[in-house]
């Protein structure tokens, strides 16, 4: 059930929200436990007990983890050694969880292909495919991340196991994140006040997200898909760049349009989201770009990886080795695929440059041209993310650096680029740059002299986004979620 399609919008959501409102405060956590498990159910009806394995796992470890307090009533630093062996066992069984459901089939597909080229038959037939349940890699952080917390003695542990499950299980960011920790949303579950305000925001937060979604990420995929089905071997070096230009901007605007919603939905209930993009595609290196982009990742991955493993605080070839390892499994994270691993391996190049003499080459470049840097930078990374075939990728890179000979290209750029695709081209240009929000802003910004006449032509332009997008999803079957897989 994705956010942008009818049956959420009309029947599952107005439940909720009304649900909430209606029903006392101390009902109100149990309701949304409730249905956020119901949601989970309807989008995983076969495995959708995962999710309540991994609450009641990391409940009850929780329960044990935390530090006994010091003399003046503080956790002392660190942990004794069975606290850190039921840490290390609580974390490999949800790790052995995600293992097992989204890197089973990649890892034994792999083992009998190796097997093959050394001349012995498959280690193990297998009669069906082991089925990924969608949002494991995000419940399954969460979970991890109260753990841990717990251990380090920065969140209490939580009795009562129906507020774990309702951390872990929360619809608005369950499927694609934000991830958030449970200290950001711990004592919105104690004592949650719903506010007009809050539900202002959330609203236009919500319809903006729906319409990046909707009107620009979905008209975008669309031809993105066309191009990059095509032989690359048979295209125009103008096509390849559009077809990726216009998936640098899809999932973007998918995926930032669906953090929105989450964080509007968060608003509208009670909870308070953390941001999880920051114009990325105005960054000027790749570092910057890592903190624009899907911030909640990388700040968990800084958080519990890359800081426990010495961070930039032990030299500069440990400080490489650290980022190298952070991102292949940041690549890894993203699905089980050669493709992803290359992605993540191929950031880890760059930042590692960036780190030992490149950024400080950077800093003397012309602005633009630094802009320029990391764009091309990110695109070409977006060519390994979306294209799963090694050898598809290398191709679709050679048509769009060194083009194919005249007589080979059957598909050009003119081909595909009809008028609604360039205005939305040109739209989603100006919406991945700050400009958009502040033009909005200063739209909406009340004054003294026609502050009704603005508040009601902000209504206005959010009506007219929300009406459009709804009209648009409910014609077009292409509504597809690039993160679900993830």
């Amino acid at each position: 059930m994705v956010f942008s399609s009818p049956l959420f919008l009309f029947l599952f959501l107005p439940l909720v929200l009304f649900g909430t409102v209606l029903l006392p405060r101390q009902a109100r956590n149990g309701f949304l436990l409730v249905a956020s498990l119901g949601f989970y159910a309807w989008g995983e009806p076969y495995h959708y007990w995962l999710m309540v394995v991994s609450i009641l796992l990391n409940w009850a470890t929780g329960l044990y983890l935390a530090p006994a307090a010091g003399s003046a009533g503080a956790p002392p630093k660190g942990g004794d050694g069975r606290r850190k062996w039921l840490l290390g066992l609580a974390l490999a069984a949800n790790l052995g969880l995600l293992l097992h459901y989204k890197y089973f089939n990649f890892l034994l597909a792999n083992a009998n292909e190796l097997a093959a080229a050394l001349g012995y038959g498959p280690l193990l037939l297998q009669e069906k495919a082991v089925h990924l349940p969608i949002g494991i890699s995000f419940f399954t952080f969460q979970g991890m991340s109260y753990l841990m917390d717990v251990f380090r003695g920065h969140s209490a542990p939580q009795k009562n196991p129906f507020r774990v499950g309702l951390y872990i299980s929360l619809f608005p960011q369950l499927i694609a994140g934000p991830i958030v920790r449970y200290e950001d949303v711990a004592r919105e579950m104690a004592d949650r006040r719903l506010s007009l305000d809050g539900w202002a925001y959330g609203i236009q937060r919500f319809i903006l997200g729906l319409g990046k979604k909707v009107l620009l990420a979905n008209t975008l995929g669309a031809l993105a898909d066309q191009v990059m089905a095509l032989p690359a071997n048979e295209m125009s070096a103008g096509l390849a760049w559009l077809g990726l230009l216009c998936y640098t901007l899809q999932i973007y605007f998918d995926f930032s349009g669906y953090s929105d919603m989450a964080i509007g939905l968060g608003a509208m209930l009670g909870f308070r989201f953390p941001e999880n993009f920051n114009y990325p595609y105005i960054s000027q290196s790749i570092q910057e770009f890592w903190r624009r982009w899907h911030i909640t990742l990388s700040t968990w991955f800084r958080d519990y990886l890359y800081i426990p493993l010495g961070g930039n605080r032990r030299g500069p070839f440990r400080t490489y080795f650290n980022l190298f390892a952070v991102f292949t499994l940041c690549g890894i994270w993203h699905g089980a695929s050669w493709n992803f691993l290359i992605w993540g391996l191929y950031y880890a190049v760059f930042l590692i440059l960036e780190r030992a003499f490149l950024g400080a080459l950077l800093m003397r470049l012309w602005r633009p041209l630094r802009h320029l840097y990391a764009l091309v930078v990110v695109m070409v990374g977006w060519v390994f993310f979306r294209v799963e075939e090694l050898s598809h990728a290398v191709q679709y890179l050679r048509a769009m650096f060194w083009g194919n000979a005249p007589d080979q290209i059957m598909h050009t750029a003119s081909q595909y680029l009809y008028s609604e695709l360039a205005g939305t081209l040109l739209l989603g240009t100006f919406f991945a740059t700050p400009a958009a929000s502040r033009l909005f802003t200063l739209l909406c910004q009340p004054r003294k002299a026609g502050q009704a006449a603005t508040q009601l032509a902000a209504v206005a332009m959010l009506a007219c986004v929300f009406l459009l997008s709804v009209l648009q999803a409910a014609v077009s079957t292409y509504n597809p979620f690039i993160y679900f897989r993830f």
